[in-house]
């Protein structure tokens, strides 16, 4: 079998040697998505060399193929409903690690860990602490307010509601709304009770939102609280009593201030946009209001209208001085972000609000990206690091958001950036290399670019509908599971982590350092991303394939950005998976529909998280012009990952449309109501 995928460009492959050591077959070590690409590498293994897949203790293949490039792929192997874990083999090689194929296994395996992580690294339980008691100034420790933890928590909860509403014993309020504290390991069961505790009796109704909606609004208060600060960040040791000799913030010839304020309101932009969307239920109508008022107040005062240039002092060896971006505060592409979502706010007030100056102010972020973003600048691409997933997944997001309101170019653009990933990511890994000479960073590990660059590639692909750049996407979450040359997850398997369910099952190798005091503090946070292979690791160098801490190398520290890349990878992962259909009685989809008729509602997503069982997910129904009104579907069986529900089609209405997430993640389905007289007419 040969993995294949067209190339829009020269061949420019990074240079591989004449050979290659030998290696067994790395594969993702947790497993694969059903319907989705399927590849393994194996070093060294000859074109033409046979594999075969087998069930872990059964001697009879299920599936064979053959070596490319070092190479074998199995995308058609889809068996559904299996429950069953299986091998590669290799003549020569040997086998794989255990694997899982099975329906939408990553967001199965991966979903929850996104956002637990973001609960375990804040700074502190309060949202009204103040960033001189957190390193880096926080919400998240050795970070600043370029977390926007509470813009991808939204956008992580707009792709997939159904399944983050199942999770609500987690967060739990003490004495005040500002004070929310994690009970770490819950029981998803446990039924509802103040547990005894006094300060808690009055939160029974909060205790009922989803834990990812608490999250999301404690972010969101704490971005509030913040928005005005001008103090100092926290430093957070002995040794280091402030943040000043990491990096500062300001223009070059203006004075430096410590803590980024100013990108407070990117996160209550995004918070006023969950407001009109899914926030309602959960956010006061006047603590929105207040939120909307800070941002207008402030919005180009801060410099929110465009997007940001040479605004952060680094003084880390990695990005030294003033950068045109910076993953630590000015990221390309955030400017866009912001507005768009701010524009997505304001559409909905009164008489459009403050719509058009948002919609202006986004339009020329775009356009700035059409116009400047240099695939062969390193500072537009993989030196931003941990920041460069913004850049192409803002430009999507306003494709999926508000395409016609898109300038011209931004498909053209996107299409250009789909064919630098394509050429770039031309080797046995499927990894984005930096140039003909160079695979990866060759003094610091690259985690969040990693982790993060699968989402940018599923965005991308679901408005390009590029299914050959949703496969190398896939290739990117492979890597994160251990299809590298270190044959490692990412994530340090601490016997901590594991003990707090903080560890993705079915993974046998984690990163194999860890910085558990680091800056960050990031040894018992669940889901953390700790390393990454550098260059010393490729093409398959197996004595330098996982590098610890030395002179002149930065191989391990995980770090809140880097895990937020990850959570976007989560996000937009779904987009090319997710669908919804109205079928007739022979399950056939229909256009058309008369009232008093039965049709099924069908929604495929990633809700399937126990196998042994049907689960339930649910679809809003909306008639003509009226509210939607949200209507379970149960999974067909158990591990189908397929949902349906039986529906009467009401009278008094043109349409029925059912639809499934949140903004620009939202999947529809629509009918036309037929009339007496439509009816008569036919």
């Amino acid at each position: 079998m040969t993995a294949t995928f067209a190339l829009a460009q020269p061949d420019r492959r990074t240079a591989e040697p004449a050979s290659i050591p030998k290696g067994r077959p790395f594969v993702n070590q947790a497993g694969y998505n059903l319907g989705e690409a399927k590849r393994f590498t194996v070093p060294g293994a000859a074109d033409g060399t046979p594999f075969e897949i087998r069930e872990v203790g059964g001697k009879k293949a299920v599936y064979k193929g053959s070596v490319r490039d070092y190479v074998g792929t199995f995308t058609d192997f889809n068996p559904a409903g299996s429950a069953k874990e299986y091998v590669v083999s290799v003549p020569g090689h040997g086998e794989s690690v255990p694997f899982w194929v099975a329906d939408h296994l990553m967001e199965k395996l991966s979903s929850r860990l996104a956002y637990q992580f973001f609960i375990d690294v804040r700074g502190g339980h309060r949202s009204n602490t103040l960033p001189s008691n957190i390193t880096g100034g926080g919400p998240s420790r050795d970070g600043g307010g370029q977390g926007l933890e509470a813009t991808f928590e939204g956008l992580l909860y707009a792709s997939n509601p159904a399944l983050f509403d199942r999770w609500n014993r987690e967060l739990r309020y003490y004495q005040n709304e500002a004070t929310m504290y994690a009970n770490v390991l819950p029981d998803d069961n446990e039924p509802e009770s103040d547990r005894g505790e006094w300060n808690e009796r009055k939160f029974a109704d909060l205790r009922q939102r989803p834990d990812l909606i608490k999250l999301l609004l404690w972010h969101s208060a704490y971005a509030f609280n913040n928005h005005t600060y001008r103090g100092k960040a926290g430093g957070g040791f002995d040794t280091m009593p402030d943040y000043d000799n990491i990096r500062l913030f300001g223009y070059q010839g203006q004075p430096f201030q410590h803590y980024d304020y100013q990108n407070n309101l990117d996160q209550l932009a995004a918070t006023c946009a969950f407001y009109h969307s899914f926030l309602k239920p959960f956010l006061p109508e006047k603590t929105y209001q207040t939120y909307r008022k800070a941002c207008l107040d402030n919005w180009e005062k801060y410099d929110r209208q465009k997007e940001v240039r040479y605004w952060v002092y680094s003084m880390k060896w990695i990005d030294e001085g003033w950068k045109e971006f910076n993953e630590q505060g000015s990221a390309f592409g955030q400017g866009l972000l912001r507005n768009l979502l701010m524009y997505e706010a304001e559409r909905h007030e009164p008489n459009g609000g403050e719509s058009a100056k948002f919609l202006k102010y986004a339009r020329n972020c775009a356009e700035d990206i059409i116009k400047n973003w240099n695939f062969d600048n390193e500072w537009h691409t993989w030196a931003m690091r941990n920041a460069e997933h913004i850049t192409p997944q803002a430009l999507a997001l306003f494709l999926m958001l508000a395409p016609d309101q898109c300038p011209p170019g931004a498909k053209e653009k996107l299409v250009a950036w789909s064919n630098y990933v394509k050429t770039r990511t031309n080797n046995l890994w499927h990894y984005r290399t930096h140039s003909e000479t160079e695979w990866a960073h060759r003094k610091s590990k690259e985690v969040g670019t990693v982790c993060g660059l699968g989402g940018s590639m599923f965005a991308v692909a679901s408005v390009l509908n590029d299914n050959a750049l949703r496969e190398i996407g896939w290739s990117q979450v492979n890597n994160v599971f251990g299809l590298n040359p270190s044959g490692a997850h990412l994530s340090y398997k601490s016997n901590a982590r594991v003990a707090l369910g903080g560890y993705w099952p079915g993974v046998e190798k984690g990163w194999p350092f860890q910085y558990i005091h680091g800056t960050g503090e990031l040894g018992y946070c669940r889901g953390t991303m700790d390393g990454s292979p550098t260059n010393h690791a490729f093409p398959f160098r197996p004595d330098s394939a996982a590098l610890g801490d030395s002179p002149n190398l930065y191989g391990t520290e995980g770090w809140a950005i880097s895990n937020r890349g990850w959570m976007a990878t989560l996000t937009f992962s779904t987009a090319g998976s997710h669908a919804v259909r109205i079928l007739n009685v022979k399950n056939e989809p229909v256009g058309t529909a008369r009232p008093g008729e039965t049709v099924t509602l069908e929604l495929r997503a990633a809700l399937n998280q126990d196998w042994t069982k049907p689960e339930t997910g649910y679809v809003l129904v909306a008639t003509g012009a009226g509210e939607s009104q949200k209507v379970t579907v149960t999974e067909t069986g158990p591990n189908t990952g397929l949902f349906r529900a039986a529906y009467t089609v009401p009278a008094g209405s043109n349409t029925l449309t059912a639809t499934y997430g949140y903004l620009g993640f939202e999947k529809k389905a629509t009918v036309a109501i037929e009339t007496n007289t439509t009816a008569t007419k036919k």
